[in-house]
């Protein structure tokens, strides 16, 4: 008999019903799914395993898959509770042509800035996008922006205070100049119409520019020494003095100031105590924290790239990483948590972009084992590749050393392994959480069809001593499939954001519903 063929199940175990990315069994994400999984980790940049063209051609496969409605929430959701930028400018962009009406419903929830307005626009410029009143089924030719697009985009920007206006000027592509030359702006005031042509190079009247204009104006002809409240980009060919810089420092924006504490190191901003304890308290001040939408992996960015700064401000940046950490949930129970620390988890979080982010995945699955152990000291976190790695972490460090302890591996993917140690040594567990990109391929028949995964048999085997056991697999990268498939104790979910934690505090307490992240993403309010 062949035993293999007719192995006896004690249990019914789902079959699989696709190849992931790395040529493993996996089975497949539902289309509203697999489309939020994109949406919360897709930057459309070349990944480990799959290059950004596919992924700009699977979000436009999903898209036309799922309903109007589902794009806009999914959208919404991405840009407001993911922070996410690329994805959900692009989700827009297909609105504004498949739904016009959705496309002006959530327009301002997620264009908030004109990084976001920026991308719109070229992605309608790209001539990626198919005209549904087309009768032919490819892109458009054209490059023009839908009517819906140009009203939107001139009601934002008239709308707009003109300081704030100039403060964005800065970057983009296209630039704002670029934007106000294609639409052909009608200005509401004076002032907007003095500042759009001060932006395209035109003469204007002078007198009626926004104030914050005639102080860049005054600080860049030698006029005056005040320094104005502008991105420091705009300043940093006007050959600054040190007590330039430190007027910089003073005045600048959390984000900024995480971003360019080496800029202030090297300038010699930092040699001023007044202005070292300025910067520190403002990096730990819980209000801003909270209004800037930091990514956690930032923090731990600034912190790994800062070495040289003073004390007191790498130490406001593990204040500021408690703060961001801080709505981890509490589990009652035993928790095992598992980063994937394989090679594919080796490459940068964002993608191999042109300025790609020195923060990799195995930096992000790291943080989250580490901010697990902070707020649950049971935890025991292991590490995994095609091997485990038995590390000595202490859950009274800080969440930065903890996570820099975590960052080793470097080999295959199996993700069955910590389960199946678990159930070696039959371990009690409560909540196991993966961090991981879900590509497991060790173990694999390499095909579909014939049998489940090897981590879902290890998690059904896991459940047979622990029935009332929960699991989560937190995904960080842009694939559509799973190891282990959704059940109401089974969640997949994506994200960077700290709003993975507080689904994960909500799937632990039951209070998701049966489909869990995308029954989240269905109530979003349009």
């Amino acid at each position: 008999m062949n035993k293999s063929l007719f192995r006896s199940r004690s249990t019914k175990t789902p079959v699989t019903d696709m190849l992931n990315e790395a040529g493993g069994a996996a089975y497949k994400m539902s289309p509203k799914h697999a489309l939020a999984q994109y949406a919360m980790t897709g930057c459309f940049n070349d990944t480990y395993y799959v290059s950004a063209e596919v992924q700009l051609d699977k979000v436009f496969e999903l898209c036309g898959k799922v309903p109007a409605d589902f794009v806009a929430k999914t959208a919404k959701y991405c840009r407001e509770k993911g922070y996410m930028k690329d994805v959900p400018a692009f989700l827009l962009t297909y609105l504004s042509y498949q739904s016009p009406e959705l496309f002006e419903k959530i327009f301002s929830d997620v264009i908030n800035n004109f990084k976001m307005l920026s991308n719109i626009v070229q992605f309608a410029r790209s001539g990626k996008f198919k005209n549904p009143r087309s009768a032919s089924n490819k892109s458009c030719e054209h490059t023009t922006l839908p009517r819906v697009m140009r009203r939107s985009i001139a009601k934002w920007l008239n709308g707009r205070d003109p300081n704030r206006i100039f403060r964005d000027s800065i970057g983009g592509s296209p630039s704002i100049a670029d934007v106000i030359k294609m639409l052909h702006l009608k200005p509401p005031t004076k002032v907007h119409e003095a500042l759009y042509g001060y932006l395209i190079g035109k003469n204007v009247n002078a007198e009626y520019l926004p104030s914050l204009v005639k102080q860049y104006e005054d600080f860049k002809q030698k006029r005056t020494k005040e320094v104005p409240e502008v991105d420091f980009r705009m300043l940093d060919s006007l050959g600054l003095d040190v007590e330039g810089w430190k007027a910089i420092a003073k005045s600048a924006p959390w984000h900024m100031t995480r971003m360019n504490l080496n800029t202030f190191k090297r300038h010699g901003v930092l040699e001023d105590d007044e202005i070292v304890m300025i910067i520190a308290k403002r990096l730990a001040d819980p209000e801003q924290i909270k209004k800037s939408r930091v990514f956690p992996y930032q923090l731990l960015s600034a912190y790994m790239n800062t070495s040289e700064v003073p004390m007191c401000i790498r130490n406001a940046l593990q204040n500021a990483m408690e703060i961001a950490i801080s709505n981890i949930p509490e589990v009652n129970g035993q928790v095992y948590v598992f980063p994937d620390v394989s090679g594919s988890m080796h490459t940068t979080v964002t993608g191999n972009s042109k300025t790609p982010s020195q923060v990799q995945c195995v930096h992000v699955a790291a943080l989250v084992a580490a901010a697990f152990l902070r707020r649950n000291p049971e935890t025991v976190v292991i590490p995994f590749d095609d091997s485990l790695h038995f590390v000595n972490i202490n859950p009274l460090d800080s969440v930065m050393t903890n996570a820099q302890k975590l960052m080793v591996g470097g080999g295959g993917t199996d993700c069955e392994l910590p389960l199946a140690y678990l159930n070696k040594h039959q371990k009690k567990g409560d909540l196991i959480v993966y961090i991981s990109d879900n590509e497991s391929w060790i173990k694999s028949d390499g095909f579909f069809g014939h049998n489940s995964t090897s981590m879902q048999l290890e998690w059904v085997n896991f459940k047979k001593n622990n029935p009332k056991a929960k699991m989560v697999c937190l995904d960080i990268q842009p694939y559509g499939s799973t190891q282990v498939v959704e059940t109401p104790d089974v969640m997949n979910i994506g994200g960077f954001s700290d709003t993975v934690f507080n689904l994960v505090g909500d799937f632990t307490k039951g209070e998701l519903n049966a489909d869990h992240w995308v029954g989240v993403i269905e109530k979003v309010e349009l």
